[in-house]
């Protein structure tokens, strides 16, 4: 490789490049790694829009030519926002209870449907348990195997009953069995085998 500058490259820096394939890059530095000499550079978009820029990554080890033609004043990195540690333990504890979940789940021996339709739900909606092989959702609506549309229930001695909730619940239902179907069948698996739950 030839290179005017000792292989440090600032960022803001002006570079042009020669590749191994005669292929010529000049652009702004984005960053660099002196590790495995992998520069990155930015250049006005081919496409013309302003609004755009292409982005080219150079392994200087296969480079023939390297310029400087402007050379950045070195700077401080800029400093990086705060983590939010109250949102990534609760995201970190959530994420910690559906594993809990889903392993006393395959223990009782619950189908994979049923697992497939646990996940299902507790996409849209958080109170989601499991009573043995059946799915308790807030609370108030029970889904027992294999899981059909007239396996949901309301829960007798649970919260409150509340019809929103089981029609809700049931359009869920209706729509994972139906989402199931059209996978199995551009797949090639019957769909009698989805619905019973012996995929």
């Amino acid at each position: 490789m030839a290179a005017e500058s000792s292989e440090v490259f600032n960022i803001g820096s002006s570079v042009s490049c020669v590749t191994c394939f005669d292929e010529e890059f000049q652009g702004e530095v984005l960053a660099f790694d002196p590790h495995v000499k992998l520069l990155t550079l930015k250049s006005a978009s081919s496409s013309g829009r302003t609004s755009l820029y292409d982005i080219h990554m150079v392994n200087l080890t296969y480079a023939k030519a390297v310029h400087v033609l402007r050379e950045a004043a070195a700077s401080p990195l800029p400093t990086l926002p705060s983590l939010n540690l109250s949102k990534l333990s609760t995201r970190a504890k959530r994420s910690i209870d559906e594993k809990q979940r889903l392993i006393e789940a395959m223990q009782s021996g619950v189908s994979p449907i049923g697992q497939k339709l646990f996940l299902a739900i507790c996409k849209t909606i958080e109170e989601v348990k499991w009573t043995g092989p059946n799915i308790l959702v807030m609370g108030q609506v029970v889904i027992s195997p294999p899981y059909l549309l007239e396996n949901v229930r309301e829960q007798k001695e649970g919260k409150e009953a509340n019809g929103k909730t089981l029609s809700y619940i049931k359009k869920i239902v209706e729509k994972f069995h139906k989402d199931q179907q059209s996978i199995s069948l551009n797949n090639g698996t019957g769909a009698a085998e989805v619905l019973t739950g012996t995929q």
